[in-house]
């Protein structure tokens, strides 16, 4: 907030709510707040959103990998950074547990939502010298493969730098047939 500069009476009852909520370190007191009449708002309740995730159809052990469905456009386009994904998924941070879940997660959403193009973040491929690093990298293509909505997925790419270049991936959906 620049120097000088006063809340508005909004920013006032919004930040006296916040504080509402905040207790003290043990032996610190809390400042005063000037709470205004209107500050004290019931919350909103929010109904939760009844749409259902599709059910991922059961894997097969040995039942082949859908084949590359994309045509030389699809390719040239991607090359080129053309194609921006339609959603972005982050798994650094994760455990591989964490990552496989946020990984299925996350294609649920995209089949449900009719995305055609998922970025998943992954992190750089690992250097031949380091050992425990590009894990979650190392294991994508295995959780796709064994992924109830692998039916859905018609090819898996590199992504193009501007969208992280070997530290990420495009995972290029099929649409709905159909509907």
């Amino acid at each position: 907030m620049p120097p000088g500069r006063r809340l508005s009476a909004e920013e006032r009852a919004l930040w006296a709510r916040v504080a509402a909520t905040v207790t003290p370190f043990e032996g610190k007191s809390a400042e005063k707040v000037e709470m205004p009449a209107d500050a004290l708002l019931p919350p909103v309740k929010r109904k939760p959103i009844a749409r259902a995730l599709p059910p991922p159809r059961p894997a097969r052990l040995n039942e082949p990998a859908p084949p590359e469905t994309l045509d030389g456009g699809w390719d040239r386009r991607l090359r080129k950074g053309a194609v921006s994904p339609d959603r972005t998924i982050d798994l650094h941070g994760h455990t591989l547990a964490t990552a496989a879940n946020a990984l299925e997660h996350a294609l649920a959403r995209a089949v449900m939502d009719d995305i055609r193009v998922l970025l998943v973040i992954t992190g750089k491929p690992p250097k031949p010298d380091t050992k425990g690093r590009g894990l979650i990298r190392a294991a994508i293509g295995t959780w796709l493969g064994s992924s109830g909505y692998r039916d859905r997925i018609a090819a898996v790419r590199n992504a193009h730098p501007r969208h992280g270049g070997t530290g990420a991936l495009y995972v290029i959906l099929r649409r709905k047939r159909g509907e």
